[in-house]
């Protein structure tokens, strides 16, 4: 009895008129059960870590699609508080005209100035409701944290002291919105 290779077959001659193939060599069922398929235990194992699997990355993609919604709520929520800033701050040059044709002292005094004077009212209490304050620099020690000195002036009273405010300072809660421009003793 011989054997031989042809086109990857393994062939055995039994005889001179019989050739069997290997496709042609029963197998046992054990052998063909256990290479063709897995048992139903090794099945549900690998269904379960696939589950385990998949549900750990659900969890993940939960997890960074919740960090997201803050991240973008902060940044829209820094976004308006920025242009709200900028919306009040737009208003303080506005104040500060009124407070000059207020200050000025002419002739008339009527219904115009009654006017003006309730327009800033108005402006004020705008601003006051939005969180929004005047600094109180005038006869303080100059504090460059909340003022801009402008100028200075000779004075006998010490140095350093605001002796006059040429533009109101103005705070946002516990931030400066706007820095006083001041006058600043010096001394003789």
């Amino acid at each position: 009895m011989g054997s031989l290779t042809l086109f990857g077959f393994w062939m055995i001659a039994m005889d001179e008129n019989t050739i069997i193939t290997q496709a042609d060599v029963p197998v046992s069922d054990e052998l063909e059960a256990s290479a063709a398929e897995p048992s139903l235990e090794e099945q549900l194992a690998s269904a379960t870590a696939r589950a385990d699997e998949n549900y750990n990355k659900l969890l993940l993609a939960m997890a960074d699609f919740e960090n997201y919604k803050k991240r973008s709520e902060r940044h829209n929520r820094d976004i308006a508080e920025h242009k709200r800033r900028d919306l009040l701050k737009s208003l303080l040059p506005v104040i500060d005209n009124l407070e000059r044709a207020l200050s000025y002292e002419g002739t008339e005094s009527g219904p115009l100035r009654e006017g003006v004077s309730q327009t800033l009212k108005g402006f004020e209490a705008l601003l006051a409701s939005q969180g929004v304050k005047p600094l109180s620099v005038k006869g303080a020690p100059f504090d460059p944290a909340f003022a801009e000195a402008i100028a200075t002036q000779p004075s006998t009273g010490g140095d350093g002291i605001v002796l006059e405010e040429a533009q109101k300072g103005y705070t946002i809660g516990d931030e400066l919105l706007r820095p006083a421009k001041v006058v600043v003793s010096k001394s003789e």
